[in-house]
């Protein structure tokens, strides 16, 4: 945990933060601001806040998350409405009002609706990143394909059945090939600052007409 030393609008200058990494997301202030290290010199850290800093003095802790910047995928996605750090409004509206306070967070997709999961893959596949374990339908027109998370490889050991699922229920587990067992779920992390991998870019044809 380190504390702040200066505070000058979105940017915020934090000492005694050995330990921390870049693009590591922290904690900033008493009330939990988020924000992002951008640079490091020795045991101080420039961060940049994604939420207003008026009342943040310096003194006040800076607590690092151990983890990057990312954003979750899954079913859900498509119908919700986010902020830029991928917080839903809905959900924090439904917490503090019109007006939504600092500090607030949410999971961006919802822990606890079920979606119906109808396997694609079998038990004893070979899969790599990017292979469909199943579909889910979204909507009415939109099938959400559920895949195996990018430098994740292995033979499945084990598929859910069709049926109901919440995104904390294991839908398979593979075996990779150093004998690692992993969990794999209807939703994955992906750190903002990493391009999604693709096996190939198609060019468009049609235009977007808005």
């Amino acid at each position: 945990m380190g504390k702040i030393i200066r505070v000058t609008g979105p940017l915020v200058v934090a000492d005694e933060m050995r330990g921390s990494k870049m693009y590591e997301v922290v904690k900033v202030g008493e009330m939990g601001l988020i924000g992002e290290i951008i640079r490091l010199e020795g045991d101080t850290a420039v961060i940049q806040v994604y939420e207003e800093t008026a009342g943040i003095r310096p003194g006040e802790p800076v607590t690092g998350t151990n983890a990057s910047l990312s954003v979750e995928l899954g079913p859900g996605l498509l119908t919700s409405i986010y902020d830029g750090i991928q917080r839903p409004l809905e959900s924090l509206r439904e917490k503090s009002g019109d007006f939504i306070s600092r500090g607030l967070s949410a999971p961006a997709l919802p822990r606890d609706k079920k979606w119906k999961f109808t396997p694609k893959a079998k038990v004893g596949d070979k899969v790599v990143g990017g292979d469909v374990l199943g579909v889910v339908p979204e909507t009415s027109l939109i099938e959400h394909k559920i895949m195996v998370p990018p430098g994740v490889e292995g033979e499945l050991i084990e598929i859910a059945e069709e049926g109901e699922y919440t995104f904390e229920e294991s839908i398979a587990k593979g075996k990779t090939p150093s004998g690692e067992v992993k969990e794999l779920k209807m939703y994955q992390r992906s750190p903002v600052r990493l391009k999604r991998p693709s096996k190939e870019k198609l060019p468009p044809e049609v235009p977007l007409v808005t």
